[in-house]
């Protein structure tokens, strides 16, 4: 599925032209998200989302400054940058002059810090790519893929394992919860799809963050996909949902960036477990 239009095009998308295209690739690899979103419109809820996030390589052919310029074609505008030393990235957030368009968060993976193996399997399936199907985003521009490829990789770096897998597809789409009318805490947002049979990322601790950093975060492990490999059919996680409670600074203005430890932890949300 194309989730957004050749760069050649001399048409500009809309900003809610490019979510939707990245919500109905999303979807169909998150099916929680379709039925976390019934089960809010049965409570009368209206769902505003705060941001998606995609993850991607530094290469020259796939690094942020390629991935995110249909964002920036529709409006959008960098703001903060963020480090994750630990495992290895980097990343840019993005907000657009409409305060209804979800912020945007792109991740990489910094390859000149893993093996030579782990570089070669990346190089083998970006250096053909050309600019125009990068950002014409198929959420995997290669074909075939290997599950034994998929578990070397994991061994270094679940990241990697995944984007190798689901490519530029949309990690993960957030509730505001801020916006919701029957739910009022991130907390009470958690225990109602605990309620309904939805696993949640503990990894330091079930909500990150807390009211004095300004934004508190919560996730549902990743849904399991059933993929294609060349080897056969095998079930992996894909993508996963993710829940933010922001809160007033001192000019009583919502906090609109991220915690970068916190972050840290909700990137696990993929992980094999």
């Amino acid at each position: 599925m194309i989730l957004f239009e050749s760069m050649k095009s001399k048409s500009q998308n809309t900003y809610q032209e490019v979510i939707a295209r990245c919500w109905s690739d999303y979807v169909s690899k998150t099916p929680s998200a379709e039925a976390i979103h019934d089960l809010l419109a049965d409570r009368g809820e209206h769902i505003v989302n705060d941001h998606i996030a995609f993850r991607t390589f530094n290469h020259p052919k796939t690094r942020i400054s390629v991935l995110e310029k249909p964002f920036l074609e529709a409006g959008y505008k960098a703001r903060g940058t963020y480090h994750f030393e630990a495992k290895k990235l980097v990343a840019q957030h993005y907000e657009h002059p409409d305060a209804d368009a979800p912020k945007i968060f792109i991740s990489e993976l910094l390859l000149e810090e893993f093996s030579p193996e782990l570089n070669h399997v990346i190089s083998e399936i970006v250096e053909p790519l050309e600019e125009e199907e990068v950002v014409a985003f198929p959420s995997r521009p290669w074909q075939n893929v290997s599950f034994e490829t998929y578990r070397s990789l994991l061994a270094e770096s679940e990241y990697a394992a995944w984007m190798y897998v689901f490519g530029f597809c949309a990690n993960h789409f957030t509730i505001l919860v801020n916006e919701l009318k029957g739910i009022k805490s991130l907390e009470e947002m958690d225990e109602f799809l605990k309620s309904q049979g939805f696993e949640f990322n503990i990894s330091g601790g079930e909500i990150k963050g807390t009211p004095a950093e300004l934004l508190e975060q919560s996730s549902i492990l990743a849904d399991k996909m059933e993929v294609d490999f060349v080897e056969g059919k095998r079930e992996i996680p894909s993508c996963y949902y993710e829940f933010a409670r922001r809160y007033a600074d001192a000019d009583g203005k919502l906090f609109q960036g991220f915690i970068a430890k916190s972050a840290d932890k909700i990137f696990e949300s993929t992980d094999v477990r």
